[in-house]
């Protein structure tokens, strides 16, 4: 579970709801069935009109990736395979790191050393690999484009709504009660929209952007670490090189800690 994701979807809504309560608000009128067939209908409608059927199909499973925490290979344990692959490659060739493939649960990082044990040029690995990113972040910048669109269209859908309400409003001109009631519930769904569009929808997109991002940053790690194991570049080198991809403080740490090839 993404904690950050269900913590943050609990403060928007206590916020809202403590925030109408002091302001003399119940959070009764939130039940306001017209407003929420406008906006949460009205926003599906809209996304499913902008985008094909190929894509739509996947939101359910993007709604996963926003509260599931997807299991990656820690850097610096990265750092360290790698570190272990060079002095292995460095003592007993290449090839004998084919045996290392079958240890490998990340297929990125199984496919990479492959290709690299296999006598693939370095040029060859790194464009494969490469095209693998781009499409990876293609389906990703897709899936966080679906969201960021329905953060958009929502507070425009709340606004028509309120004109709706509106017009409802105006035809009781004669009922101040029902006036009075008419107008306040108009703006019950400009009030869904703003919510849904920068509550959940955009923050939602941000979260499916972060998340691409450092997982490409991963794969770009094993992409530099199995080409500086091709190449031969000594353990410790390779460390170095790495560990440029991760915050200062696990960076000094790992290079502290130096490879078992220290003295290399």
């Amino acid at each position: 579970m993404d904690k950050t994701s269900l913590i943050g979807l609990i403060m928007g809504i206590i916020a809202v709801g403590v925030g109408m309560v002091f302001k003399g608000v119940s959070p009764s009128v939130l039940i306001n069935p017209a407003a929420l067939l406008i906006i949460l209908l009205g926003t599906a409608a809209t996304v499913t009109i902008a985008f094909p059927t190929s894509e739509i199909k996947r939101v359910p499973k993007l709604f996963g990736i926003i509260f599931k925490e997807k299991k990656q290979m820690d850097p610096v344990d990265l750092i360290k395979m790698i570190s272990e692959w060079a002095q292995l490659a460095r003592k007993e060739g290449l090839l004998a790191l084919e045996a290392k493939t079958s240890e490998i649960d990340d297929p990125f990082l199984k496919n990479g050393l492959s290709l690299a044990v296999d006598g693939q040029s370095a040029d060859y690995i790194r464009d494969v690999l490469n095209e693998e990113i781009e499409a990876m972040e293609e389906r990703h910048s897709a899936g966080a484009q679906i969201f960021s669109q329905a953060g958009t269209y929502a507070p425009t859908l709340g606004v028509l709504g309120a004109v709706i309400g509106l017009i409802a409003a105006l035809g009781n001109m004669n009922d101040t009660d029902t006036l009075g009631h008419a107008i306040s519930a108009a703006f019950v769904a400009t009030m869904l929209g703003i919510f849904t569009g920068y509550v959940l929808w955009h923050p939602f997109a941000n979260k499916l952007k972060r998340k691409s991002k450092q997982e490409s940053k991963l794969k770009a790690m094993m992409i530099e670490g199995v080409l500086s194991v091709l190449e031969g570049e000594a353990p410790r080198v390779i460390e170095q090189k790495l560990a440029s991809y991760l915050p200062a403080g696990e960076r000094k740490k790992i290079l502290e800690e130096g490879s078992v090839n220290k003295g290399e």
